[in-house]
This record gives structure tokens, sequence and C-alpha cells, in this order.
């Protein structure tokens, strides 16, 4: 059986207080990560938060992009979900540069395989 989809966490350390605490720079970074991938986008929805931190989603055909930012702590969650022969990392890589991330730490999973077997986080210093 072959995977349905490919699931990207990604741990983004050091990353830029002002990127991290930016909705619209967050949500522009998402976007044409989404396109960059070749994902099609099908809705867009970020959050701000007071006094700090953006969460949001963009929906695509594939499946998803989400981000939790805790600016204060240079941090950023990241899940980027795609289905079919779309690479997840694509998305990621661009994500993390765009954030200014320092360290980031990524896992992939395979989805629909049956049991998940998750492989050792791979970390890259950027």
């Amino acid at each position: 059986m072959e995977t349905m989809g490919r699931h990207v966490i990604s741990e983004l350390w050091g990353c830029d207080f002002e990127k991290l605490n930016d909705i619209h720079g967050i949500e522009e970074t998402f976007v044409q990560a989404a396109l960059n991938s070749g994902a099609e986008i099908r809705e867009v929805a970020f959050h701000k938060f007071a006094p700090q931190g953006v969460s949001g989603v963009v929906i695509i055909s594939e499946s998803h992009l989400t981000i939790h930012s805790f600016p204060e702590h240079g941090y950023a969650s990241i899940d980027v979900y795609t289905c079919g022969d779309l690479d997840p990392n694509i998305a990621a890589d661009y994500i993390a540069e765009a954030l200014g991330a320092q360290t980031r730490e990524n896992i992939e999973l395979p989805r629909g395989m049956g049991p998940v077997k998750v492989k050792p986080a791979q970390v890259k210093v950027l």
C-alpha cells in the first residue's frame, strides 16, 4: 500500500520575534509556501493573539499547513501535511527560512499506512 500522505512536523527555534508576531507576514509566507510546493489553496485563516503570537491554517486541496507562534520564545510549531505527489518539505523549508529559524527539528510521518512508525528527528542548524 502506498502512503496517502506525508506529514512534516517542524519545531522552529531562534526565530525573529517580529516575524513570529506579524500576522500578515506569516499569512503571506504560508500562502507562498503552499504555492511553492504546488498545492491548490482552498481557504486561509489566521488569528493574532494579545499580547503576541499568531495561529493559522492554509487549507489546501492536498490537506493543510498550520502554525502556532510563540514570539516571546523565538519558537514556532509548524505542520505541513500533503497528500498525493506533493513534497511537504518544500513548504516546510520555505517557512523555516522565512521566519529566520536558527534551529529546526523535523519529523516526517507517512500517513495512511497503518500503525505510525516515527523515525528519529532530524535537526538542522540553519
